[in-house]
């Protein structure tokens, strides 16, 4: 073999291994980053965006949840929902005020809201997407929690030990507007900063490509508002800084990525938005004013504008489970996923399944919900977990046997639960507790449309501090055995 052959054999494989990788580079679809850790658990950055999403009910004017616009803008935001990872998801909420303004914000843990002027405002659906996208991508990052652990504000909530010991977490329009969440008289608006801005463009731009559309659509949308700055900025161009020529470092960024045949509109954006010129909105300064006199928590009342996270709230200590207030729902909708994930509750640690979300109380004397969303309405849990704690008595010891009784007591008064034997000894977590199975009603219906049976199983488990710590349970009497593995691998998985 000559050398002249050689040469022409490794100018022929060096040509072949240029073109692998160039087709490589063309083909390797975009990936999201790990968002890293913030240093603030989930459920305390859920917390905290739940408790500001309620404030916004009481400065803003918030449409109602069957309005038009926010159905729209709901089911939009769920496909955009739909291409994130799931282990770095949030239960994202969208809600709409009636604003004039340009301008969309979300909170920590999920919320978002958006502006009636965005809807009216966006050129078609991909460029409102693209709003929508980039708010999320902050939401995403975890840009909030970041800011406060970088301001040294780690410790911002005691997280779920103040709401079983009946503590308050006080300061909280303090501890937001140390996250950057700035409360002001009808504006609860987020600053961030360059850095967060070009994250968020570049998550922002991912989320749109994986649904359909162009990520190009995001900067132009953000070009129309620069180009229309001809007195003071849009509001959000003053609470966005722009990291910079946005245009280019999307086209840089989405220019190795796969071709598609990308999504510009639909005849739904076409329908809302003429829908929307039509909605009653008000300036800034309108807002502003009646925020002061407490105008808009009594118009979102009037409207049924109610601030309900999750399509339901936690189930309060008391609470009587109406029979049968929901229509059944099948399996598919509520059994736990096979994989686990770790959840930090604050006085406890313990393993859930990764397709049921936590609700953490919004008052003292509720309970922390673990449950699959479409087993919970806001009269009750029927599938899922409720999690509680009794306090100790000042100079008693705790007794777990009275504790438990009087627990079962409760239950049977103002749920209608009966006992389904004696308490039983069961270890969690390394401490010694007692376990019952208790019989009420499922507040939701059974196949048949009939009322149906429910299994509570109740555990007790003791603290160091004399807490008793309340786990129920909680799946139709028919299918409690489909729950019960999950339920068990839960309660191994406790740490305290």
């Amino acid at each position: 073999m000559t050398n002249s052959r050689v040469a022409k054999r490794l100018s022929y494989a060096l040509t072949l291994l240029l073109i692998v990788s160039q087709l490589s580079a063309v083909t390797a679809g975009p990936e999201f980053p790990n968002p890293g850790n913030p240093g603030m658990s989930r459920e305390q950055q859920r917390q905290l965006g739940l408790q500001a999403a309620a404030q916004v009910y009481k400065q803003m004017p918030v449409l109602p949840d069957n309005s038009p616009e926010t159905q729209y803008i709901r089911q939009l935001g769920q496909k955009l929902v739909a291409t994130i990872p799931p282990q770095y998801s949030w239960p994202f909420e969208f809600h709409v005020v009636a604003q004039k303004e340009i301008n969309a914000f979300a909170l920590p843990g999920g919320p978002m809201f958006i502006n009636i002027g965005t809807i009216t405002a966006a050129s078609n659906e991909a460029e409102l997407a693209g709003v929508m996208a980039h708010e999320m991508s902050h939401v995403y990052m975890q840009h909030s929690a970041k800011q406060a652990v970088k301001n040294e504000n780690i410790g911002l909530l005691a997280g779920i030990a103040g709401a079983i010991l009946g503590a308050t977490t006080g300061g909280f329009v303090g501890q937001l507007a140390q996250m950057g969440v700035q409360f002001g008289a009808g504006t609860i608006i987020q600053k961030f900063s360059r850095d967060d801005e070009s994250q968020a463009d570049a998550v922002g731009a991912i989320i749109l490509y994986k649904a359909g559309y162009n990520p190009q659509a995001m900067a132009d949308f953000f070009k129309k508002l620069e180009s229309q700055n001809t007195g003071a900025p849009p509001q959000w161009l003053s609470d966005h800084p722009n990291p910079g020529n946005r245009e280019l470092a999307i086209e840089n960024e989405i220019r190795n990525w796969p071709p598609k045949d990308y999504v510009t509109n639909s005849a739904a954006f076409i329908k809302v938005q003429k829908q929307a010129a039509t909605v009653r909105a008000y300036t800034a300064e309108e807002i502003a004013k009646g925020a002061k006199t407490g105008e808009w928590a009594a118009l979102n009342k009037q409207n049924g504008a109610n601030f309900d996270p999750g399509g339901g709230a936690a189930v309060p200590a008391g609470a009587t489970v109406p029979t049968p207030s929901a229509p059944s729902v099948s399996l598919q909708q509520v059994l736990p996923s096979q994989r686990m994930v770790a959840t930090d509750l604050g006085p406890i640690k313990l393993s859930r399944p990764e397709n049921w979300q936590v609700t953490m109380p919004k008052q003292q004397g509720q309970f922390v919900t673990i449950a699959p969303p479409s087993g919970v309405i806001a009269g009750g849990v029927g599938y899922g977990v409720l999690i509680n704690g009794v306090p100790p008595q000042p100079g008693q010891r705790t007794n777990i046997d009275e504790i438990t009784g009087q627990i079962v007591q409760d239950l049977q008064h103002n749920q209608g639960a009966q006992p389904l034997g004696q308490p039983q000894a069961i270890t969690v977590g390394g401490a010694q507790g007692r376990a019952l199975a208790l019989q009420s009603t499922s507040p939701f219906a059974a196949a048949n449309g009939q009322q149906q049976k429910e299994r509570d199983w109740l555990v007790t488990v003791p603290q160091a501090n004399g807490t008793v710590l309340l786990f129920v349970f909680v799946a139709p009497q028919s299918e409690f055995e489909r729950f019960q593995p999950a339920f068990q691998a839960m309660l191994r998985s406790v740490q305290f």
